[in-house]
């Protein structure tokens, strides 16, 4: 009976370890790039990525976005403060799915590519 528990206690440890979201990281990004960008895997206490950016009300238009873990009851929330006498308002937005929070990119199937590439070079004897 000792065996079972020993053997329960592995595989909820695998299953947790299976279970840690990654999400992307982005520390500080301006003017839409991200500085120091990153993919991370977050505790198991964190069950989402997120989003956020927080503008700065004396200016109005600089706005700083980051992205990374976050718990959930942050999500979907507006927060204002204030770091040395500036007034700010940040957000967040949250997804949990691996890596939901990053920059998106076009990808394509391996044979759709294939494809695109018999067409192109059929299309090119054809014009002739």
């Amino acid at each position: 009976m000792n065996n079972f528990w020993k053997a329960v206690t592995v595989l909820s440890a695998f299953i947790a370890a299976a279970h840690c979201l990654r999400c992307r990281q982005c520390p500080v990004g301006i003017f839409g790039t991200c500085l120091l960008g990153s993919d991370v895997t977050c505790n198991n206490a964190t069950e989402s990525c997120y989003t956020g950016e927080a503008q700065f009300n004396a200016t109005g238009t600089l706005t700083l976005h980051t992205r990374g873990c976050l718990d959930s009851d942050l999500c979907g929330r507006t927060l204002t403060g204030a770091i040395a006498g500036a007034g700010y308002t940040s957000s967040f937005q949250c997804c949990t799915t691996d890596l939901c929070n990053g920059a998106s990119s076009v990808q394509i199937s391996l044979t759709v590519a294939l494809c695109a590439a018999v067409l192109s070079s059929l299309w090119g004897t054809w014009e002739m």
